[in-house]
């Protein structure tokens, strides 16, 4: 059992307040001041983050993230999704979730469009250099300098985080979501960037 203090009543209570705060736009969503890095001559470095919990996928387009498989990624679970831009013109990705299943491995990736009532709705992943064959799958384009995995275990608790740091800074609207999937990514050619089924996406306004 996940060591947390949410019973089953406040974490369905969660996911409808989730959904009907995302309708009004920004539920779980802020920008601070970035704590973790020395602040610049001209102010603090900006970071964005997304704290809410998954939804059922009915709620899709209104909640803030939403579950297609909820036996791998159940509804109530937790996930939070930091950016930090870093002086330097790259980006540090920070994904965290709790209450998934124990031990086991999930594909994680930034996607470029929302989060739908459908997996494929979040697009394909969001590419530095977009590779002019899509899907993409090949390594030359489809690796983790080039886009953003964010793959992560889960503990005997189901809780897990992970980081990405890419030298780049995503296009304007460019990159919308981060999408859970059901394996860890492949690297070799003709499967790069895989990682078999989309079980989850979260919608990120990355900056």
């Amino acid at each position: 059992m996940p060591r947390h203090s949410f019973t089953a009543m406040n974490r369905g209570a969660l996911v409808a307040v989730a959904g009907v705060l995302a309708v009004a736009a920004g539920a779980g969503v802020m920008a601070t001041a970035d704590a973790a890095e020395p602040r610049a001559a001209k102010g603090p470095v900006p970071r964005l983050v997304v704290a809410t919990v998954f939804a059922p996928v009915g709620a899709a387009p209104y909640a803030q993230a939403v579950t297609y498989d909820s036996e791998l990624v159940p509804v109530g679970g937790r996930v939070q999704v930091k950016e930090t831009l870093r002086r330097d013109g790259g980006t540090r990705i920070e994904l965290r979730v709790k209450d998934l299943v124990a031990k086991r491995v999930y594909g994680a990736h930034i996607h470029t469009k929302p989060c739908g009532k459908l997996p494929a709705d979040a697009g394909p992943h969001y590419q530095d250099r977009v590779d002019p064959t899509q899907p993409s799958v090949d390594p030359e384009y489809a690796n983790p300098d080039n886009e953003a995995w964010l793959d992560l275990t889960a503990d005997k608790h189901g809780s897990a985080r992970s980081l990405a740091t890419v030298d780049w800074r995503f296009r304007e609207r460019g990159a919308r979501s981060v999408v859970l999937h059901e394996m860890a990514t492949a690297t070799h050619e003709g499967h790069a960037g895989t990682a078999g089924a989309r079980l989850a996406c979260v919608n990120v306004p990355f900056v």
